[in-house]
């Protein structure tokens, strides 16, 4: 049932295709949980009656063709990528691969952007038929992911990075790849934010989220990629030229030198991908057009970003540019629409998405008060504070004037509520405070609001927000000097000069930084709990601890109040709730942003609280000595004895589960979105027994069995298959095959179709007994890149999971992801027979599987050396399933193979079943001498 007080918001997973959201009704005025996915769009004003209501429905514009590519995009992924390449495909395993990501796993919105992408780029054409991307108006094609604030576009710039480079790397002919990247930033601030793009540089983004799979990074580096901000496209045209007053009378660059200074050590390549970070900056600027209400510094800014970019396209050619932005609108310039949507978006992930997907703060806003409310709306005033004193704060006043009441009330309400926070987040021995941002008019509001702090103004407000120490005063201009590097090109002048500039240019990079690295252990910006600011603070802006946002400034659109209400967004944690599979809110409480087509939660909940505090995880250099290193093996080839046999009194018996086995399928036809269950249709797949009788399923399995082990059979293919048939019938006809509940047993027709239905089962079981008995050698297949790997290769990551010092361990510390674990932790660090032992956490340590004919990759838990030289990998768990014996089946195939090289020393495999067997596994093991 509908409802207008929503008690959760967050009702999707943020790794799965959402599968339901709050729809408003305006016939009842309540939101209701509607099944299926939001469809992609944006609501504006409706201009009824009731818009200056919160009951305005709005009016939804949809994205249709988004909504098209993305049924599209669906359907080829589920039908396994046909078209890509096999580096493409390799990549988009890699990515979805679960048994490796439980630290670093890809929201859903990150890889539907890159799938989307790599779909408009590999699918084949038959599956883009009446899919046509409208053009910006240049020469360049353009396509567009808009993400909202905080949900991870950078990530999806890097995969997107990785999926270019490694593919031209890997097919130097192919047209629809490059290998040379430009990113565009529209600041220093989202630049240097940026950095982690480039794969040489420290905490890149291809390492810290494992966005590239082993053995490919080297081929990664082949590629360059060069960021710059916006303002390094600039040029100076003749006009420009002709107002300086200088002696050089030069023309305006070439376009040939204009790309050489812009993309220096780039400037050689063509056909090159752009990437626009905060791409709603890059909109192109209609020849001689007058834009209403757009600043002139905005349409400059737009000038020179798109401009440069089509001089390097003319010169050098754009293969690509993708856009990013959680708002790509452009002004239209005129009053009754005031932007436009970017129309070559491709996909779309928005904030009511995101907050249903818990990826973001849920942001509650204020909606009534117990003073009486504006006469017009019936709206409390502190929705939009700004409506109600906007000819105060207009107004060119003093520092020291004081503020309106109304201005001093919303302070001393939301004041004490941020005191809470504080008071609970140092309770729960956070060392970082929660955020309180002012986002208001003018330099002169700014400078009141913080007068009126620095000196208790503001009636109840607390003292530790007062503290100046902690309060970080935004000069818009010095910080807009910072983020255009006005000051990095300043020459040597005379001493006064210098000296000026210098106090200036420090002056604007501390404030950078500080504004940069708020809510940062060890940063500048660690202790900082007040700001304030004039406009909105700049994008690429990082700080996770926003708790509390006050809007004091007029809000004519619906994307101004959301990329105001986007400084406040980010999430502190990103630890899945165990019980619900959801992220927990969290939230940021606003004043005076008139934030009114969302639906709002409004009961009260758990505070918001930041991320326990992370550990980096990695090699020591200080124990060196503990280094553990094993053969990086990919598969593993067997040679079979010229004669096969199959010991019966030997083999396991194999048991089938009827209960796991679908036999029967009732169907309905859906009508009207429900399933008709009066003209309900069954299948009986026991009614096809007759046309599997015991021989043809003995030559079926037969021929399955041959298929596996024909590549490594020297003689006669021939003698081969008779060998097989004659030894699967043996099995079949035997008594080894169990069927359970065992009164299956006796019906000999459901037996047949069960041995059918699990025939993969019945292949992998038999090809072990065959092996086990007519096995000649065994031979591992190592990787040629990498032919050998050690602890030392592991890549440092972060936990906020518990951990434990080792001491003979080559990592720092033990990640304890259960009791169990920590318990067997303990008891290796301290037994005398082992001599290093490390947890198979981030190793890259796996050995492929095979279970229901699915390759998977096994991960055991430890690599133990023990003080005889043996080396023994320990696995713990508890009750085995059948997936598990395929995995210590696995296991026990790569300890043979490594053994019968002989040239890694001797290694052995056990299962700890309970805690207190480690020890006597240790100790048998070191009853004996390794060979």
């Amino acid at each position: 049932m509908g409802k207008f007080v929503i008690d959760r918001l967050i009702i999707n997973s943020p790794y799965e295709e959402p599968k339901q959201y709050w729809k408003y009704n305006e016939g009842t005025k309540l939101f209701e949980l509607t099944p299926g996915r939001r469809p992609a769009g944006y609501v504006t004003a409706s201009g009824s009656r009731c818009s200056r209501s919160f009951e305005d429905p709005g009016e939804f514009h949809e994205i249709s063709l988004v909504n098209r590519i993305r049924e599209r995009v669906k359907k080829w992924r589920e039908t396994g990528y046909p078209g890509v390449t096999g580096i493409t495909k390799r990549l988009l395993e890699h990515w979805k691969d679960t048994e490796q990501r439980e630290h670093h796993r890809f929201f859903f919105c990150q890889l539907e952007a890159i799938e989307t992408l790599i779909w408009l780029n590999e699918a084949p054409d038959s599956e883009k038929v009446g899919i046509e991307i409208p053009s910006d108006g240049g020469d360049f094609q353009r396509l567009c992911c808009k993400m909202a604030t905080g949900t991870g576009k950078t990530i999806v710039m890097a995969m997107l990075i990785a999926w270019q480079v490694l593919n031209k790397a890997t097919y130097p002919q192919d047209t629809r790849f490059s290998k040379n990247v430009l990113v565009v930033a529209p600041g220093l601030t989202v630049k240097s934010r940026l950095s982690v793009l480039i794969p040489s540089s420290e905490g890149n983004y291809y390492d810290e989220f494992n966005i590239v799979p082993p053995g490919l990074n080297e081929r990664l580096r082949q590629g360059k990629v060069i960021i710059k901000n916006w303002q390094a496209l600039n040029w100076e045209d003749e006009e420009r030229l002709a107002k300086k007053k200088t002696v050089d009378k030069r023309g305006p660059l070439s376009d040939e030198a204009y790309v050489r200074e812009v993309l220096g050590d780039m400037a050689g390549a063509s056909n090159i991908i752009v990437i626009n970070d905060e791409a709603h900056h890059a909109w192109r600027v209609p020849p001689k057009s007058s834009i209403k209400g757009v600043k002139k510094e905005e349409i400059e800014e737009a000038t020179r970003w798109v401009g440069g970019l089509d001089r390097i396209h003319k010169a050098r050619g754009i293969l690509r540019c993708y856009d990013f932005s959680a708002t790509p609108f452009a002004p239209t310039g005129k009053r009754s629409t005031g932007e436009t949507l970017f129309s070559w978006i491709v996909s779309d992930f928005g904030l009511n998405d995101a907050i249903e997907s818990g990826l973001v703060k849920t942001p509650r806003v204020v909606i009534r008060d117990d003073a009486i409310p504006d006469a017009k709306t019936y709206k409390t005033k502190l929705y939009h504070i700004y409506e109600h004193v906007k000819e105060d704060l207009n107004r060119r006043a003093e520092e020291h004037e004081p503020l309106p009441d109304l201005v001093l009330n919303a302070y001393a309400l939301l004041g004490y509520d941020w005191l809470e926070t504080a008071k609970a987040w140092r309770q729960d021995i956070l060392r970082t405070p929660p955020v309180m941002i002012t986002v208001a008019n003018r330099t002169e509001t700014a400078a009141r609001i913080k007068y009126a702090f620095d000196h208790k103004k503001i009636p109840m407000i607390p003292d530790e927000l007062c503290n100046p120490d902690y309060i970080l005063h935004i000069d818009s201009r010095v910080l807009e000097m910072a983020e255009s590097g006005e000051f990095a090109n300043s020459g040597e002048t005379e001493e006064t000069g210098e000296t000026h500039r210098m106090t200036r240019k420090e002056q604007a990079e501390d404030l950078r930084r500080k504004v940069d690295t708020i809510g940062q252990i060890g940063k500048p910006g660690e202790k900082i709990q007040n700001v304030i600011s004039v406009g909105m603070l700049s994008e690429g802006w990082d700080a996770r601890t926003v708790t509390h946002i006050m809007g004091l400034r007029a809000f004519t659109s619906q994307l101004l109040c959301e990329q105001v209400i986007g400084r406040g967004l980010r999430r502190t944690s990103y630890e899945v709730n165990p019980q619900t599979g959801l992220f927990d809110p969290e939230y940021v409480n606003i004043f005076g942003v008139p934030f009114t087509f969302l639906p709002h939660e409004s009961h009260e909940s758990s505070r918001p609280r930041p991320e326990p505090p992370k550990t980096m995880i990695k090699p020591d250099p200080a124990k060196q000595q503990y280094e553990i290193s094993w053969p990086n093996i990919i598969r593993i080839d067997y040679a079979y004895k010229p004669l096969l046999s199959l010991d019966m009194d030997k083999i396991k018996p194999l048991v089938i589960d009827a209960n796991e086995t679908k036999t029967i399928a009732d169907l309905a036809p859906v009508v009207d979105g429900k399933p008709d269950i009066t003209q309900i249709s069954s299948i009986y797949l026991e009614s096809l027994a007759r046309n599997y009788r015991t021989q043809k399923i003995i030559f079926e399995t037969a021929s399955n069995v041959f298929d596996e082990i024909k590549p490594s059979w020297k003689g006669n293919k021939e003698c081969l298959l008779s060998q097989l048939i004659s030894i699967i019938e043996k099995f079949i006809k035997s008594d080894k095959i169990k069927i359970a509940p065992f009164f299956f047993e006796e019906d000999e027709k459901r037996r047949r179709i069960l041995i059918t239905l699990n025939m993969s089962k019945v292949v992998r079981h038999l090809i072990g007994a065959i092996r086990d008995s007519s096995m000649e050698s065994i031979v591992p297949v190592f990787d040629i890149e990498k032919p050998i790997r050690s602890t030392g290769d592991m890549t440092p990551w972060y936990t906020g999971k518990p951990t434990e010092y080792t001491k003979k361990s080559h990592i720092n510390r033990v990640v304890l992801d259960s009791a169990w674990e920590a318990s067997e932790a303990f008891k290796l660090d301290r037994n005398d027979s082992v001599e290093a032992w490390a947890k198979n956490d981030h190793l890259g340590f796996e050995i492929p599987y095979i279970y229901n004919g699915i390759v998977h990759k096994y991960r055991p838990d430890f690599l133990i050396v023990l003080k005889n030289g043996r080396r023994l990998i320990l696995e713990v768990k508890g009750q085995e399933t059948e997936k598990d014996k395929a995995k210590r089946q696995a296991l026990q195939e790569w300890v043979k193979a490594v053994n019968a090289h002989g040239g890694f020393g001797v290694w052995d495999c056990a299962t700890s079943k309970n805690p207190a067997d480690v020890e006597v596994i240790i100790k048998n093991l070191c009853g004996s001498t390794p060979i």
